[in-house]
């Protein structure tokens, strides 16, 4: 997200669980879900990340998690997908597309496993998930702009055949 309208702050959340099945020949059956522990997000700046936990960003006292649940996966070109899905943040559920390269060829992963991944990408309006806070600078721009750009780096640890 854009601070200040001069720079752009990073942040990454660390504790992320979700499942994804995937088959490029019937991407009908596909979907993805994951759900977020807000409290562990991370802005490498302790009292930023303490404001980002609190009730004028994502409240996670009331709201630990945020959600995603795929709708639908479609092609968009060679190893390119459009998936569309709805993300929950502060209790309000919006629909997002993400932009999806990958998945990737799966690897062993030297244990017996295989692991494949994929980048998703995506931009929100903030606002229209309730995080409303946005302070009006001197010079009359504001503290943190509307439009977020969320990227996922997801590693996929494959499911061993049963």
């Amino acid at each position: 997200v854009r601070h200040m309208m001069v720079s752009t702050v990073r942040g990454t959340f660390g504790k992320i669980t979700g499942t994804v099945k995937f088959d490029p020949k019937n991407l009908a059956a596909s979907s993805v879900e994951a759900s977020i522990d807000a409290s562990t997000v991370d802005t490498r700046l302790a009292k930023r990340d303490e404001d980002l936990r609190g009730p004028e960003f994502f409240d996670v006292a009331k709201y630990p998690k945020l959600t995603f649940q795929s709708t639908k996966i479609t092609a968009a070109g060679d190893g390119k997908y459009k998936m569309t899905g709805n993300l929950t943040i502060r209790g309000v559920t919006r629909p997002v597309t993400f932009d999806v390269e990958g998945p990737v060829p799966a690897v062993s992963d030297g244990k017996g496993g295989k692991k494949s991944g994929a980048t998703a990408t995506a931009k929100i309006s903030r606002k229209e998930f309730g995080l409303l806070y946005n302070p009006v600078l001197e010079s009359g721009g504001v503290v943190v702009s509307d439009e977020v750009t969320i990227t996922l780096e997801i590693e996929l640890n494959q499911a061993k055949p049963a």
